[in-house]
């Protein structure tokens, strides 16, 4: 599931990212109301982090006011420092479906937010992704293929999840180096080429049909077809 985070504190949201990937997640970052603003009502979210204080002159208000006056229920957690009673109202009036103040836990944010996602019917409880014969256990971290266990460190699982995530679509390496890696540049590395080449030596060497395809000149794609 996708999940945007308006967050301008770069910490906060990074911080906020990681839990959120490492409970299956897709994030995408942004760190200003105007940017968030265009993503929030131009792309489809299962859930919108939003920070109620933004720069610039577009706020956490702004925008989830501007999401329901377009008519769309995309569930908002609003996050904010302020902690009175009438800003959490005027949180909640304004468009947000709950309102959390900082600082804060992660398991408390992460309670709110499956909480919305079940009010809204999106809440998956996905323990287990397959793929052919290639399984992915996501409450113990653990893959096998045709039954035989595939031991993969922390980092080849999150990326054979993303694959398996966006199976049948090509995915490029930016967009690996974002949610696997957290990078939101270029750092002209090869990690995603090795990295990829150690992961189609573990999932495809001694099985049949092979499932990690390179498309060369854009990226990857896990798919039974070649």
């Amino acid at each position: 599931m996708r999940c945007l985070v308006i967050e301008d504190d770069i910490e906060t949201s990074r911080y906020i990212a990681n839990g959120l990937k490492e409970n299956g997640f897709t994030v995408t970052q942004c760190g200003n109301g105007a940017d968030g603003l265009h993503l929030a009502t131009n792309e489809p979210w299962a859930a919108i982090i939003l920070d109620r204080m933004l720069p610039g002159s577009v706020d956490g208000l702004t925008i989830v006011s501007t999401l329901r006056s377009l008519g769309k229920t995309t569930p908002v957690l609003v996050l904010s420092a302020l902690a009175n009673l009438d800003e959490r109202i005027r949180g909640l009036r304004s468009g947000g479906d709950d309102y959390l103040t900082k600082p804060f836990a992660f398991s408390e944010l992460m309670a709110r937010i499956d909480a919305l996602l079940r009010r809204s019917g999106m809440k998956e409880d996905v323990s287990e992704l397959r793929v052919l014969d290639l399984t992915l256990d996501l409450r113990r971290r653990r893959a096998e293929r045709a039954a035989k266990p595939i031991a993969l460190q922390p980092r080849e699982f999150r990326l054979l999840e993303y694959l398996v995530r966006h199976q049948g679509h090509v995915v490029t390496r930016t967009m690996l180096l974002e949610a696997v890696w957290d990078y939101h540049f270029d750092p002209h590395t090869n990690a995603v080429d090795v990295q990829i080449s150690r992961l189609r030596q573990k999932i495809d060497k001694d099985f049949s049909p092979t499932l990690l395809h390179t498309v060369r000149g854009v990226g990857y794609m896990l798919s039974p077809d070649a």
